[in-house]
């Protein structure tokens, strides 16, 4: 068990006046105990109380092991897997995570009707949005692995090449420097680009295409995440205006950003750029998400997150404007938030590039 992590997740149980949980992400669990388990469609949970309760709960096929200060508690596929966590809690209310399945839910609410559940992922989640000096150290390592990926991927732009194959060139790259594994990487031509989530497929590229790479994945457990667009052989003049409107977005939230600032004021900063220039019902997500453990992780940055800031938060910077049957254009950083304002943790140029 990591210590003073655990004893900042009960701290914030205390404030939000939770004397017991259940936590169950991957994420989160790994977070407190250092042990990475995707438990599928078997039970993970970790039972802790505020008086200084910590009991691991797992199927024996993960092969974890018990300690003196985390105790584990192992059941089969044969078991009832709720019954031993049943006869640990504590009658009233039980924070349980918001990614814990319901069938397990239930179950525990079946064994011990005196149980209330109620939503417990906030202690953890507001713990493990300020990262600490070894998790920064972490993302600046998975985040300049990417500026090198990137680099490779609009290197290989050339004549009929496909999205899939670009993307597929972005996965080899990620796991030749380190990767945990293959992602979904984003790879966007021209009209294609104009959907924010289009999967690569088979679209060949053409001359005056853009081409919007958003990629992604896990380095040593930590995210790194990062987007940029360019063009092919030719840009037009439409396709320079909403480019460099984006930029004066994300460059404009990023030098906004420093402790005390709301999140939501972050992403008015670059609303109101694009919004301004004309194109702003063409802005359709928020401004960004915050990265770590998992590529998206609370602070949600958007117009309806009144957070402020604080040193060490991680999250992304990622205008874009989406012109329907046209193109697109997203550029994305995730970014430090420090004392004085925040440190840019992707360095791959930003200037508009037109390649061949």
């Amino acid at each position: 068990m990591d210590q003073t992590r655990l004893e900042r997740v009960r701290a914030l149980m205390k404030a939000q006046g939770l004397s017991q949980i259940v936590v169950a992400a991957t994420a989160s669990v790994y977070y407190l105990t250092g042990y990475w388990v995707e438990p599928h469609e078997r039970m993970l949970a970790l039972y802790l109380d505020t008086e200084g309760r910590a009991v691991l709960y797992g199927n024996e096929l993960f092969g974890l092991t018990s300690t003196p200060e985390l105790p584990l508690v192992v059941h089969t596929d044969s078991d009832d897997p709720v019954a031993q966590l049943a006869q640990a809690v504590r009658p009233g209310e039980l924070g349980v995570d918001k990614f814990w399945y319901s069938k397990f839910l239930m179950g525990l609410m079946a064994h011990r009707p005196d149980v209330k559940p109620v939503p417990g992922s906030d202690p953890v989640d507001l713990a493990r949005k300020s990262k600490d000096e070894a998790e920064r150290q972490a993302m600046r390592h998975s985040s300049a692995m990417n500026d090198q990926v990137m680099a490779q991927a609009i290197a290989a732009i050339a004549d009929g090449v496909r999205e899939n194959e670009l993307a597929s060139l972005i996965n080899r790259e990620y796991l030749a420097r380190g990767a945990d594994c293959e992602g979904p990487q984003l790879v966007c031509f021209g009209p294609n680009g104009a959907d924010p989530h289009h999967a690569p497929d088979g679209t060949v590229l053409k001359p005056g295409d853009s081409i919007t790479f958003d990629i992604f994945t896990p380095i040593s457990r930590y995210w790194c995440d990062m987007t940029r667009t360019v063009f092919y052989k030719t840009v037009s003049e439409e396709q320079r205006t909403v480019y460099e409107l984006v930029r004066r977005a994300n460059e404009a939230a990023e030098a906004f950003i420093r402790p005390g600032v709301l999140l939501s004021e972050v992403d008015k900063v670059a609303r109101d750029i694009i919004t301004d220039g004309g194109y702003g019902p063409y802005f359709t997500h928020r401004l960004g998400h915050g990265c770590g453990l998992e590529c998206h992780e609370p602070p949600d940055v958007s117009s309806a997150s009144h957070t402020p800031l604080e040193p060490g938060m991680v999250f992304s910077v990622e205008p874009g404007i989406y012109l329907p049957g046209k193109f697109g254009v997203r550029i994305e950083d995730l970014v430090l938030v420090t004392e004085t304002g925040c440190e840019v943790l992707n360095h791959h140029p930003k200037d508009l590039l037109v390649v061949g």
